[in-house]
């Protein structure tokens, strides 16, 4: 497995995996809710990657694919820069092969080089999958939204989990 950051070429393969994500009900999005161009989440990338706090990660296993992280910070000088909103996901077909692990433990790499002091993430509290994995490496609950989501007609808790480095 190879984790490294995303490049405008990357743009469809990740997509594929962003729509495969969204389908287990465990992401903001729900499957279909929402349109990705190619073209336009190459620009995306491009943005992210001149941006010296935010980056897009993604794993591959044979040149494909199969998992993305997005870390979003801020580099301008403000009383935030040193903070650091996350998005991750993993292709249903490579769930539970330490992929989220990986990516995490590159993040935290990345997060110290560039001076990131405070990484941040929502996760439904229903994810218990998700909830393990962010626990693991670090992350604590510092809050629940109550039914901060409507997923399939029912009202979703979700978590807001950070980590100090």
């Amino acid at each position: 497995m190879l984790i490294r950051e995303a490049m405008g070429e990357d743009a469809e393969q990740v997509i594929a995996v962003i729509k495969n994500a969204e389908e287990s009900n465990f992401m903001l999005f729900g499957p279909g809710e929402r349109k990705l161009e190619t073209e336009q989440f190459t620009k995306f990338i491009e943005n992210i990657n001149n941006n010296s706090h935010s980056a897009l990660f993604i794993a591959e296993i044979e040149k494909n694919v199969v998992g993305y992280l997005i870390v979003q910070g801020n580099n301008m000088p403000s009383r935030v820069s040193h903070r650091a909103y996350i998005v991750v996901g993993i292709h249903s077909d490579f769930r539970g092969r330490k992929i989220g692990t990986a990516l995490f433990s590159h993040l935290d790499d990345w997060a110290k080089e560039k001076g990131v002091h405070r990484l941040e993430l929502t996760v439904m509290a229903n994810n218990t999958a998700g909830v393990a994995l962010y626990e693991k490496k670090g992350f604590e609950i510092e809050g629940t939204k109550r039914h901060s989501l409507y997923v399939d007609g029912e009202y979703i808790d979700e978590y807001f989990m950070a980590k100090l480095l």
